[in-house]
């Protein structure tokens, strides 16, 4: 027994000792300000945690049974103290009060949908800096990363140059997903036909891993790519690498590349079709969809009525999308009535 409990604290080291601490030392600004919020909400709380198991553990030592000496301290009248209770409530009302404005002020700060403002603790974003914009896409199960500015498009592998804002812009092809650089920033995450947005900066150099942090289904586990933090003419060279290697991202190989697949190798495309991103996000790659953002636009001045309505729910890519056949031709398409109450029907005078 005593060999095993010798060898229990080298296990222990030993299995720690794979352990990422990533987290604790980020190299992104916004990473290492969500570190230190982490770190000073898990102090103040200890504040009143670590007096609270002490206390409990001298009680139950000092009133054991087998201490005699403290039974002559039994006092049953006992039954308030002003003192007493002044610590006890005050302390933790003022460990709300300082975890309710650290957190006030640290959400509006971090808010991934706000620009960042520096570059690090002690350096500024200088005026009229550009950020880097990057269009990300989850995918079943692998990423895709849009560089607009560039013209080009990545799989599973991104680059940004070190203390240069970017700005991520976000959704997802199928199932909800999130987007996570543990070095970099926080999780946000994607979801089909909505976007969401990311500021943040790197500033260290490195090669760093970016996960999916939201189950996605049966090839999540390896839904990982590369993230290099590289300096600019590094970013420059990974650029027209990415040029010279790639291929073309129409809209016919996006839909490909759409189909789930697993441990997807990293590959470039060096000329992507315009809009595709606005295309995914509004969901309507296929040439015969209507996009999202026109339906929505033709709801708010009344909707597209009876023939636009048939177009949409007869789209030979709707059947395709869903995986049905000419023959199997079997499911609803859901359409509002019209406000006196009559059937819509299609041009050929069916019933919708």
């Amino acid at each position: 027994m005593k060999m095993l409990r010798g060898l229990l604290i080298p296990a222990l080291a030993l299995l720690l000792s794979g352990c990422d601490a990533v987290l604790i030392s980020p190299a992104g600004d916004i990473a290492r300000q969500q570190r230190d919020l982490i770190a000073i909400s898990v102090v103040l709380m200890l504040i009143i945690i670590i007096p609270v198991i002490a206390l409990t553990l001298l009680f139950a030592w000092k009133y054991r049974e087998s201490n005699k000496a403290a039974h002559g301290e039994y006092d049953p009248d006992w039954n308030h103290s002003t003192v007493l209770e002044l610590v006890i409530w005050s302390a933790p009302l003022i460990i709300i009060i300082a975890l309710g404005a650290i957190t006030w002020t640290s959400t509006h700060k971090l808010d991934p949908y706000r620009p960042i403002d520096q570059i690090d603790a002690s350096r500024q974003v200088a005026a009229g800096t550009k950020p880097l914009v990057v269009e990300v896409v989850a995918l079943d199960w692998k990423w895709l990363f849009f560089y607009p500015e560039q013209g080009i498009a990545t799989v599973n592998e991104m680059a940004a140059p070190v203390d240069r804002p970017i700005e991520f812009h976000i959704t997802a092809s199928t199932v909800m997903n999130a987007f996570f650089v543990p070095s970099l920033a926080g999780m946000i995450y994607a979801m089909p036909g909505m976007e969401t947005q990311l500021h943040a900066v790197m500033n260290k150099t490195g090669d760093f891993g970016g996960i999916s942090a939201n189950y996605s289904g049966a090839g999540f586990s390896d839904m990982t790519f590369r993230f290099h933090s590289v300096s600019d003419a590094e970013f420059d060279s990974w650029v027209a690498k990415a040029r010279a290697q790639g291929g073309n991202l129409s809209r016919e190989d996006y839909l490909k590349l759409e189909q789930p697949s697993e441990r997807e190798p990293v590959h470039y495309y060096a000329k992507v079709a315009p809009g595709l991103y606005n295309a995914i996000l509004n969901r309507c790659v296929e040439s015969d969809r209507m996009c999202q953002n026109d339906m929505m636009a033709l709801d708010r001045q009344g909707g597209q009525g009876i023939v636009g309505a048939y177009n949409v729910t007869t789209s030979a890519a709707l059947r395709s999308r869903l995986g049905l056949t000419e023959a199997e031709r079997r499911y609803v398409g859901a359409l509002c009535l019209s406000r006196d109450g009559g059937t819509a029907t299609s041009p050929a005078g069916r019933a919708l």
